[in-house]
């Protein structure tokens, strides 16, 4: 990754371009304020986890009306020499890929009438054809009913882009079109291919285009280059080599580092970037990235009245992977998560947003961390000031 400037300035920065009060504001102006003991149970609760080793390290960074507090803690690296985890630090985001590269390109496609959601992918994907796939829409796809395989085969007896796009199309549907909720990798590459094709370009060139570099996201992108691998996250260790700056997903791995469900690397800092754009209806400042109707449909529920989940074009809402919802957050707010530790939740009712990223299968897969999320977002909550706590389950 490319050098960047300390993280304070870049910090200051980010509040200027929002709009919001500055590091040191003049008392008069009166931003808002996380309340100091709810954000020591906060850090409690994270050094915690730390200390059982349920995450080698982590960052936090969560903001309300312009106002953001971030953190590290623990170790960023470790294994083979210990590093501490700073706040600059990158982290394979896995599947936050859907939601910040994947599923907005292919609303920006719609957004120019090159496509529309509810078109059948055979359309774009001709090669997706035969039991029942000419059936499966664009929609279906964004909001994981398509009825699609969950990953591509494991056997990897295969390898290149090509190849992983030919298995997706050849991959047999696990249920009719439409009639479950099954959520699937294969979706997602799938889309990912259509960008492509419908795009003109790679989904990382398309994205990076329309996306992070508008939004000035200097640290997010596939396949980063070995000058920038000493600020990432390693993950897991495969074989005799510990991955870092290298995607973990296997098939995202086998397809040469860029899919359209794993493969992108950011900071928290530039995640923030992207749901702030979220959070004002897709704009950030003077530019508008997505239509506020783009959002709208992203953000709200698609999924069939008979389906016990709701989801997004993308955004999950409330499903079985909804923990970083947390206990406080509002019926409007959504997010998502990556399988190596990451997370997203958005809150527009409170104007509030929570961006909480580990490495958790560093060196080693552990167990996953759903009830650590679930938990820093209520306290993040509650250190906002915001909402009351739902009856618990």
């Amino acid at each position: 990754m490319p050098p960047v400037p300390p993280f304070q300035p870049r910090l200051a920065a980010f509040l200027l371009f929002l709009g919001a009060a500055p590091l040191s504001p003049a008392a008069e102006d009166k931003p808002f304020a996380f309340d100091p003991a709810g954000l020591a149970k906060l850090d409690a609760a994270i050094d915690k986890a730390v200390g059982k080793k349920l995450v080698p390290g982590a960052v936090l960074w969560i903001m309300r009306e312009g106002t953001v507090h971030t953190r590290a803690y623990g170790q960023r690296a470790v294994a083979p020499v210990t590093e501490a985890m700073t706040p600059d630090t990158a982290f394979d985001l896995a599947s936050l890929t859907k939601v910040v590269a994947t599923a907005p390109s292919i609303m920006i496609l719609a957004e120019r009438g090159l496509l529309k959601t509810g078109d059948p992918v055979v359309k774009y994907l001709p090669e997706f054809t035969g039991g029942g796939r000419e059936k499966v829409t664009i929609l279906q796809l964004l909001t994981h009913t398509s009825g699609c395989f969950p990953i591509l085969p494991r056997d990897f007896a295969w390898s290149g882009y090509t190849h992983g796009i030919a298995l997706g199309c050849a991959a047999a549907l696990e249920s009719s079109p439409g009639s479950r909720l099954i959520y699937s990798d294969i979706n997602y590459i799938l889309l990912g291919e259509i960008v492509r094709r419908v795009g003109g370009a790679p989904l990382e060139v398309f994205a990076a285009r329309e996306f992070f570099q508008p939004l000035g996201m200097r640290d997010t992108g596939f396949n980063p280059p070995p000058s920038g691998h000493g600020r990432i996250a390693p993950t897991e260790k495969v074989g005799e080599r510990i991955l870092r700056g290298v995607v973990h997903d296997p098939a995202a791995r086998q397809m040469g580092g860029v899919a359209g469900h794993a493969g992108l690397f950011s900071t928290a800092a530039d995640l923030g970037l992207f749901c702030t754009m979220f959070l004002n209806g897709g704009r950030f400042g003077e530019t508008r990235i997505l239509k506020a109707s783009t959002v709208r449909a992203m953000t709200r529920n698609q999924m069939p009245p008979r389906m016990n989940a709701q989801r997004g074009l993308g955004w999950d809402i409330a499903s079985p992977h909804s923990r970083p919802r947390g206990d406080r957050f509002s019926d409007k707010s959504y997010g998502h998560t990556g399988w190596t530790g990451t997370s997203v939740w958005i809150d527009p009712k409170a104007n509030m947003l929570v961006i909480f990223l580990t490495n958790r299968n560093h060196p080693y897969e552990r167990a996953g961390i759903s009830d650590l999320r679930e938990t820093v977002a209520t306290l993040a909550a509650e250190a906002a000031g915001v909402g009351e706590a739902r009856p618990s389950r």
